[in-house]
């Protein structure tokens, strides 16, 4: 029989408690990932003008949006990310998966502004997620546990696929966007422009300091969520991910770790989300800040076993050797 218990996890704040990657006071991760589109403006308009000749259709053009500056992007290795320190927004590619964006933020006020409403529509709990909430409601989903902008959540994790369908549904509404999230539209453009099909994942780290941030929770946030950043743009990883959850977990273990997301303000309905967060706190989640066995009411192990059948199953690649090197003996 294979071993089961709670198992996931949240940063909190406080003696050695939960704490998740993505949410504030509750929890610093967040987790899994989600997204929408928009489309862009210009182009070109027909005019029909009449002449002493036959009519004939001439180009005219009509006023566009200014072009955008393309944003900067800087290729970097997790530790090159790690010791970075913004006094404003870097934007890294990450150097052994193209695909994956980390926004490395020198304030939680900017990324809050940016990518808590985005937060809010793909996956947190009680929260609807087939459209947008405008500012006085995001306020109010904000505050409803004691958060502030600042601290509704500490790190992020998005798929292309969910943030072009955030955008559109944003533009449906004709909800203003906040300067942070037409920049994040802005970029979302540019980079799936170069990229030949497939997705882009995108993530974010909060700065040394930054409500309370150690250097300890910066590294073990921005390892969680490139684990999320692979699943998003690895179909092979997603694949596995989803068999996992599904067929090698044990039901008692999948309803803790169910609860366990729940209390962090998961939404458990999304199964996608419930699976992403699963495999990104068990496997690569190294700080017991973040993450304990007992904390989910699972032995070491019990944990010491999933991650093992969880390694079992991994497609190669990057991660699949990052998981070996963080193994620990049973």
């Amino acid at each position: 029989m294979a071993p089961h218990d709670d198992d996931t996890v949240k940063l909190r704040a406080g003696s050695v408690a939960t704490i998740s990657p993505r949410r504030g006071s509750r929890r610093l991760f967040v987790g899994c990932a989600i997204c929408a589109g928009v489309a862009a403006v210009g182009g070109f308009g027909w005019a029909l003008f009449k002449s002493s000749a036959a009519p004939k259709l001439t180009p005219v053009p009509t006023p566009s949006a200014p072009a955008v500056p393309p944003i900067a992007v800087t290729t970097a290795s997790e530790a090159a990310i790690l010791a970075n320190h913004t006094t404003t927004l870097d934007v890294f590619r990450f150097d052994r998966n193209p695909r994956i964006l980390i926004l490395d933020f020198a304030s939680l006020a900017h990324q809050g502004a940016m990518l808590n409403r985005v937060a809010a529509m793909i996956e947190k709990n009680g929260q609807p997620h087939d459209r947008a909430l405008d500012d006085a409601a995001l306020d109010l989903a904000i505050r409803a546990n004691g958060d502030t902008p600042e601290t509704f959540y500490y790190g992020h994790d998005y798929g292309s696929v969910s943030l072009t369908r955030f955008f559109a549904a944003v533009s449906r509404q004709n909800i203003k966007l906040t300067d942070g999230e037409a920049w994040l539209r802005d970029l979302l453009q540019q980079q799936t422009a170069l990229v030949s099909g497939g997705t882009i994942g995108l993530i974010s780290v909060p700065a040394l300091g930054e409500g309370g941030v150690t250097l300890d929770m910066r590294a073990t946030i921005l390892h969680h969520e490139l684990s999320h950043g692979e699943f998003f743009t690895n179909a092979a990883y997603a694949a596995w991910t989803r068999e996992f959850w599904t067929n090698v977990l044990d039901e008692p273990s999948r309803t803790a770790f169910r609860g366990f997301l729940v209390s962090q303000d998961y939404d458990p309905s999304l199964e996608e989300l419930v699976a992403n967060e699963t495999q990104a706190y068990l496997m690569f989640t190294p700080s017991p800040h973040f993450f304990r066995p007992d904390l989910v009411g699972m032995t070491e192990q019990a944990v010491g076993y999933w991650r093992q059948r969880f390694r079992d199953g991994m497609p190669p690649g990057w991660l699949r050797d990052q998981a070996l090197r963080d193994a620990k003996p049973l």
